[in-house]
């Protein structure tokens, strides 16, 4: 926790503020701690590690990459919490040094015994039999030899370009036929086209003995040298900076910009080296010169598997339902099992869903249906990320085909999906859709559809506006709302942000809807404000806000005056807060807690007591600054009593009640459970939503 001078009011104060890096590493920690957890299933374990190695990756290849830019840009400039990059930096390395250790041994001591208790042996190769061995040489013959490319590297073979998160071996060879033989480098890539883990046959089916196929690599690694001996070979794995840097106003073509940075970009500068523990010296200070590292940026791993990320395909290949999550079917709920009858049922009144608790389906049966209503004149719809095989993709281009205007907000700048979605931009333009790429210097992640279509009475619009991306798979796996609505006045307003998206809109003007970079960031703070006066005027006064990340400073000061003035705070973030709660005269009207569960927490929900008429929002943006700044963010009100009721009571109110998977925020920026709430039964919202939602599809 740092401390940073801060004018309020025209007041000098002091606040305090915990480091966004930080932050997030707290709660990469808090995902690593569920593989400790006996209340989850084993397997969920085993991914779990995967998906905290995962969390990893990007955090080296996007937040550590830009700390060392900035280093080398020689820009030391302290961010509003106060700590430079290099200090920043050291603790950095130091918290992921510890993380990268606790992660093998959750899965040697903790995960592994448990693992081969239940007939699952995941093995290295001097572990494996000498039948296995026998068999897995066969293996190797016959599917991984053949995909292998020995490079040397000698001065006439330069040292090759190495692939952001590939795997190699790093083998030191001598020629067996010369006494004393000079040692020579060679490095071997283990193709990720090839499986990643390999199950041993077995008399037994239900044993599962596995290897991964980087150990094998490496242990047949000589077939590929013959005539040499090999003195020393270790696995190593290299992270690159993967940021993608656009000057939007300079570029005349952004796709073709774009693709052209995602080439550049896998030459990504180098920030971590993750490395077998047997690597000889000098092999090890080779790689360090070829990939400009210093011995900080190294990781040393004793054990298998380098890549914890692997550990996913084991969860996959390993069929054992009873060590798994019980699959679970998402309810349907009646006004939706009618997909003829959607705009019927939205004339009636605003409709909700909860995701993953509720089905998917209806957000792609109301685009579907549009897609074949010959009354739908056209469909406009925000894409940030989708799946491969989208229902809603081809519900487009079917729509398009019969005429209909279609216009798609395609962001090509979404991390991690941008070729993906350069191809969906693509594929949509020839089916004849208008694509669009949004506006210049800011990243589009409002998940918005409007539905134009022509009725008795004249054009009517319908609407569905979302916390999370038009994604059937993550709907299944993130919690978020799905909001359709039939209301005149919102609907025009997200027409409104359509407009601003594909045309020119100098100053647009919301009364309903909130949106960012316009109004949201004023927009929060007045309505905390407004919550201050109602305390100091002894009214009705309260926030809740569930957000993914609380970062931005001056909401955070907003939050703080609030508590100050006696306004009661529960905040939910699931990942980085900046605010320092249970500060004595500052914050301790403040708690905040994070939900880690089964289920990614993706939902964003903001209430305002409102004097004793609770303002309630839901939308798709966070409390950060490039969510308020950078981003077309769009945040809606939820005014229908009934959906409304429902909102604050069952869904807020269960989040907050939840002791199971809930942790809280202290003054140190570490998660602890609640004291109070060990002793209280066991409550899991997110079981609970399960159990309410009973599936009937």
């Amino acid at each position: 926790m740092q401390q940073k001078q801060n004018t309020s009011a025209g007041a000098q104060t002091k606040y305090p503020y915990i480091n966004r890096e930080l932050s997030w590493l707290a709660f990469n920690r808090r995902v690593l701690n569920l593989c400790s957890n006996p209340n989850f299933p084993l397997l969920e374990r085993l991914r779990f590690l995967s998906i905290a190695s995962s969390n990893l990756d990007e955090f080296f290849e996007i937040r550590v990459a830009g700390l060392i830019q900035q280093i080398e840009s020689g820009v030391m400039t302290a961010d509003f919490d106060g700590l430079g990059p290099r200090e920043l930096l050291r603790r950095i390395h130091i918290q992921t040094q510890t993380m990268s250790a606790d992660k093998y041994r959750i899965f040697y001591d903790e995960i592994q015994p448990l693992l081969q208790k239940e007939k699952i042996f995941i093995l290295s190769m001097s572990k494996c039999s000498r039948q296995e061995k026998m068999w897995l040489e066969k293996y190797f013959d016959a599917n991984v030899y053949p995909a292998l490319t020995p490079m040397a590297v000698d001065p006439a073979h330069p040292f090759p370009f190495l692939k952001n998160k590939g795997t190699y071996v790093m083998l030191t060879v001598a020629n067996a036929q010369i006494k004393r033989a000079p040692a020579e480098i060679a490095i071997v890539h283990t193709p990720q086209i090839l499986s990643r883990v390999v199950r041993i046959p077995t008399e037994d089916e239900n044993e599962y003995r596995l290897v991964f196929l980087s150990d094998l690599v490496k242990h047949f690694s000589e077939k590929l040298f013959p005539g040499y001996k090999i003195r020393n070979r270790a696995l190593f794995r290299l992270t690159r900076n993967s940021d993608l840097y656009i000057d939007e106003e300079e570029t005349e073509n952004l796709l073709k910009t774009i693709e052209n940075e995602l080439h550049r970009q896998k030459k990504g500068a180098a920030v971590r080296l993750e490395v077998e523990d047997s690597i000889s010296e000098n092999n090890l200070k080779l790689l360090l010169g070829a990939l400009d590292l210093e011995i900080d940026d190294v990781y040393k791993i004793s054990k298998t598997p380098i890549n914890m990320i692997r550990l996913a395909s084991a969860y996959d290949l390993i069929s054992r339902p009873d060590l798994k999550f019980p699959s679970y079917k998402p309810a349907l709920p009646p006004e939706f099992k009618d997909p003829n009858a959607i705009f019927d049922a939205l004339k009636e009144g605003d409709r909700l869903l909860h995701h993953p608790y509720e089905s998917f389906r209806p957000v792609e049966e109301f685009i579907a249906r549009a897609a074949n209503d010959e009354n739908v004149f056209a469909i406009k719809l925000t894409l940030y990320r989708t799946n491969s095989d989208s229902r809603i993709l081809n519900s487009l281009k079917d729509a398009a085909m019969k005429g209909k205007q279609v216009t798609v907000l395609v962001e090509l700048k979404a991390r991690g999906d941008e070729e993906k979605n350069i191809r969906w931009a693509r594929e949509l333009e020839e089916m004849g859709v208008h694509v669009v790429y949004g506006i210049v210097g800011l990243k589009t992640h409002c998940k918005i559809c409007l539905i134009v279509r022509k009725e008795n009475d004249g054009m009517r619009l319908y609407a569905h506006i979302g916390t999370g991306n038009y994604n059937s798979k993550t709907a299944k796996a993130y919690t978020d709302l799905s909001y359709f609505t039939a209301d005149k006045s919102l609907c025009e307003e997200v027409a409104q942000v359509f407009n601003t998206l594909t045309g020119k809109v100098a100053n647009p003007q919301f009364k309903k809807l909130i949106v960012a970079p316009f109004n949201f960031h004023s927009k929060f703070l007045e309505l905390v404000k407004n919550e201050i006066k109602n305390a100091k005027d002894c009214k009705p006064a309260r926030i809740i806000a569930k957000t993914n990340a609380l970062i931005e400073q001056s909401a955070i000061d907003a939050l703080y005056e609030a508590s100050q003035a006696g306004v009661k705070i529960d905040l939910i973030v699931r990942g980085i807060c900046g605010l320092v709660p249970q500060v004595k005269g500052l914050s301790e009207n403040i708690t905040v807690k994070s939900i880690v569960g089964i289920y990614l927490e993706h939902s964003r929900i903001y209430y305002f007591e409102n004097g004793g008429n609770p303002l309630l929002f839901a939308g798709s943006g966070d409390l950060m600054p490039r969510n308020m700044f950078r981003r077309i963010e769009c945040i809606f009100p939820i005014e229908n009593p009934a959906i409304k009721g429902r909102v604050i009571e069952e869904i807020l109110g269960s989040l907050l009640k939840d002791n199971m998977y809930s942790d809280y925020l202290h003054q140190n920026g570490a998660y602890y459970k609640d004291a109070k709430m060990k002793s209280a039964p066991q409550f899991s919202a997110q079981e609970f939503f399960m159990q309410k939602e009973k599936p009937n599809i």
